[in-house]
């Protein structure tokens, strides 16, 4: 089954051209290419079909999303409302929130952006400042959001803010949907090291948001957010966002004896984070919340590809042009890939709370 679902992609990426690119769920975005997987049922394949997935499991998805990944196919577009805000609306949205929003999801009609860093909290999401207070039957919104990748283009913001002041401060938070073209929003791009524009500063200034869009139980989201950060932190793209530049530097036949010899130990190491992730997508399909583990593939996932980087940096005065910009992206996306989701010092710390 799941060879066939691989052979589905496949055909489908032979049918739609693009450029391969590095860190392509984060830095390459086309529209039209994500409505277009939309169209071939190769969004949101674990969802159920009468929100407009596919009926499939985790594992399908991790089929799909490893040969779209290993292509350096343009996914931003649809990446956090497929992987995150959708999964997160099935397990603690309101069966009208989840009606409001998954099928249009699952067609990339809606994008979605992550409102979760802030410019004093960075990892420790617990002591975020943004606020939400009620306003008759819904909230307004007021507060910072920073690190916010796709937010100038998003349709819609994921918001994580604070409901209530509670002794412990994991308590009092609350998941909201926010609608991008709301009164108050205000988006200050960040470049890159490459001058591109991915990341953004977001102000809110008393924005309205409707009752009916928070998530779950009004000062539950912490405990909500520990099990969808298992979506964000869990899956290939924590390893694969580099895999552009390996296959491209072996089918251009750079790699010389030392490559080779080095190659076989990254070879081994993927094979180790493609079972790891498989696990991972086996305990979601069986209802878990595989914090650890998704946390350990993160962290591993980030020394792999920095380890690709460093394997194909000597080979690069000899590179074409294309595959030198493969080298370009990598190296360029490598500082966040470190941080987004969670620097490794969160990650060593909830793997050794566990231990």
């Amino acid at each position: 089954m799941t060879e066939d679902l691989r052979r589905r992609v496949r055909d489908f990426l032979a049918a739609h051209p693009f450029t391969p690119r590095c860190d392509s769920w984060a830095g390459s975005y086309d529209l039209s290419f994500s409505r277009a997987l939309g169209e071939a049922g190769l969004l949101a394949v674990s969802w159920p079909k009468r929100l407009g997935g596919g009926g499939g499991t985790a594992v399908d998805r991790l089929v799909v999303t490893e040969e779209l990944l290993r292509a350096g196919a343009p996914l931003a577009a649809h990446w956090v409302g497929e992987r995150q805000i959708g999964p997160t609306l099935l397990r603690h949205g309101t069966p009208a929130l989840q009606e409001e929003f998954c099928p249009p999801l699952a067609r990339a009609e809606y994008t979605f952006a992550l409102g979760m860093s802030e410019p004093d909290a960075g990892s420790d999401l617990a002591s975020l400042r943004t606020s939400a207070v009620r306003d008759g039957d819904g909230w307004r919104i007021t507060g910072r959001k920073i690190w916010t990748s796709g937010a100038h283009r998003a349709s819609h913001l994921y918001v994580l803010a604070r409901t209530s002041r509670e002794a412990d401060r994991h308590d009092g938070l609350t998941e909201f949907v926010v609608a991008m073209d709301s009164p108050g929003i205000t988006v200050t791009p960040i470049l890159d090291l490459r001058g591109e524009h991915h990341f953004n500063e977001v102000v809110l200034d008393e924005v309205p948001v409707p009752g009916r869009w928070a998530i779950g139980r009004v000062g539950e989201g912490w405990r909500q957010v520990v099990g969808q950060l298992a979506f964000e932190r869990g899956g290939p793209e924590r390893f694969l966002s580099t895999y552009p530049l390996l296959s491209a530097v072996l089918a251009a036949g750079l790699a010389d004896e030392t490559a080779r010899r080095e190659l076989r130990a990254l070879a081994a190491r993927l094979q180790i984070l493609r079972a790891w992730v498989l696990e991972t997508a086996q305990v979601l399909d069986a209802g878990g919340s595989p914090v650890v583990p998704a946390a350990t593939s993160k962290y591993l996932g980030h020394q792999f590809e920095q380890s690709v980087i460093e394997w194909a940096r000597p080979l690069m005065p000899r590179a074409a042009p294309a595959v030198r910009a493969l080298y370009d992206q990598a190296l360029a996306a490598s500082p966040a890939s470190g941080i987004r989701g969670g620097a490794a010092q969160v990650m060593l710390s909830m793997i050794a709370r566990d231990n």
